[in-house]
């Protein structure tokens, strides 16, 4: 196993650009996670009420951007095959990353439709403002909110069992799953 050099995905290897897009995406919907648990925890009085929860919106925000690179990233830069395993296996595959995509979806809409239901823009870091749509929906702070609540946690649980499948393919199966969204190709000889 080498470390891979390519950019873009080959027909048997992630490369650098979906590898570092997959690790980024991870590690702010886990960091996303945390601050809304925080949030969920300050009191209107708490010094960290405005603070956090700007960040979790400016974070959430790059999030977007960046899910919507990896989509577009994906449509011109395919996939390497799958390992060889079970067509059901395949199958199931497929509708957990499905399902990983839609929530995600789920959450960042309506984590924007709670954040603008009173009109206003948001701010990312102070760096830009992303302008709010009209109301859409009566309470929709209140319903974008339960939603949000749902999709979340829906999200960290697929998320714990994809990151759970990688560790099995690793350890159990003893294949490449895992090393190749590391960035390890195997050596042609």
């Amino acid at each position: 196993m080498a470390l891979t050099t390519r950019i873009t995905n080959d027909q048997h290897s992630y490369g650098w650009g979906p590898i570092t897009i997959h690790w980024l995406v991870a590690l702010a919907i886990i960091t996303l996670f945390g601050l809304g648990l925080y949030i969920d925890s300050l009191s209107y009085y708490d010094p960290e009420y405005r603070t956090v929860p700007h960040w979790h919106k400016s974070i959430g925000l790059l999030l977007a951007g960046l899910f919507m690179l990896r989509l577009g990233w994906r449509l011109f830069n395919r996939p390497p095959a799958p390992l060889p395993q079970p067509a059901l296996l395949t199958t199931a595959t497929h509708a957990v990353h499905g399902l990983l995509y839609l929530l995600l979806i789920i959450a960042l809409v309506s984590g924007y439709l709670i954040s603008t239901a009173d009109g206003r823009a948001i701010a990312v870091f102070n760096w830009f403002e992303v302008p709010a749509m009209p109301a859409l929906a009566d309470n929709q702070e209140d319903i974008a909110g339960e939603v949000h609540e749902i999709a979340t946690y829906a999200l960290i649980a697929m998320a714990a069992l994809h990151a759970l499948a990688a560790l099995k393919h690793h350890f159990i199966n003893r294949d490449d799953t895992l090393k190749r969204m590391l960035g390890y190709k195997k050596v042609e000889r």
